[in-house]
């Protein structure tokens, strides 16, 4: 369905449901919505309403989209949940290649499944175009610990979404960067050895809804200079207060390959 995240144009929830798995997902706006929603659209009933649940009659919607779009997977939910049947996931990963006009935007916090999971969406080790693999890395623990992970898992971009943002991070190990070999040419220039790879793109949000822990817009001036420096789109999303605009402005910038 058409989405009001900033950063997509459709959720596509062929799977939903969760649990906790670390201090971001204290206010979880996904178990929220749920509890709205138990007991119809396929949603079980309360207290289950977030237990994790396959929608069979969901799993084939984007054939239906003949417009290309930006699809953010499994927004109710992470598709590479430790209960979530292993044929399932295959099951949206071959909905995903026979789809190839629209980009599948997928967020988890467990990418160690993703990464044994990694040949579903890979060809002799090259990853198809059309998936985007991000982790979610509320603080700096967390950023220490899925980023690494994600940049071994193939995907033809990798982002990271700061979203709740929970405290001040540095990300510049895992932003690309020239590599300089230390010497010159004729001309008296560095000579580089190419650009390391990295993160492609960073999504920063303040937590909503009730019992939101507070942003402090400094954390996220930093992550977005940081960005600036290593020249990687920044995606700011809302402030504390719900406002879009950081220093006067938005910051919606995509990868490239992430605006068709």
């Amino acid at each position: 369905m058409p989405s009001k995240i900033e950063w997509t144009n459709e959720t596509y929830n062929p799977i939903t449901g969760c649990t906790p798995i670390s201090v971001g997902c204290a206010n979880c706006y996904a178990k929220r919505m749920s509890k709205r929603l138990a007991g119809r659209f396929g949603y079980p009933a309360a207290p289950h309403n977030f237990d994790v649940t396959i929608h069979r009659d969901k799993m084939d919607l984007p054939y239906s989209w003949r417009k290309p779009r930006r699809i953010f997977v499994c927004s109710m939910g992470d598709l590479f949940h430790e209960t979530v049947p292993g044929r399932w996931i295959e099951a949206v990963f071959d909905v995903i290649r026979h789809t190839p006009r629209h980009t599948y935007q997928i967020l988890t916090k467990r990418p160690e499944r993703a990464k044994k999971l990694s040949f579903l969406w890979c060809d002799d080790g090259k990853p198809i175009s059309n998936v985007h693999l991000g982790v979610t890395s509320e603080n700096q623990k967390q950023v220490d610990i899925r980023i690494p992970i994600l940049l071994q898992i193939p995907a033809s971009v990798r982002f990271a979404s700061i979203e709740p943002m929970l405290g001040p991070v540095d990300i510049r190990k895992h932003l690309p960067y020239e590599i300089d070999s230390g010497g010159f040419d004729p001309q008296g220039f560095p000579i580089s050895l190419g650009r390391r790879p990295g993160l492609d793109w960073i999504i920063v949000g303040a937590e909503t809804g009730p019992g939101k822990r507070p942003m402090d817009l400094n954390w996220a001036r930093s992550a977005r200079d940081q960005c600036q420096a290593a020249g990687v789109p920044f995606f700011f999303k809302k402030d504390s207060d719900g406002n879009e605009e950081l220093d006067g402005r938005l910051w919606h910038q995509f990868p490239e390959r992430a605006t068709e």
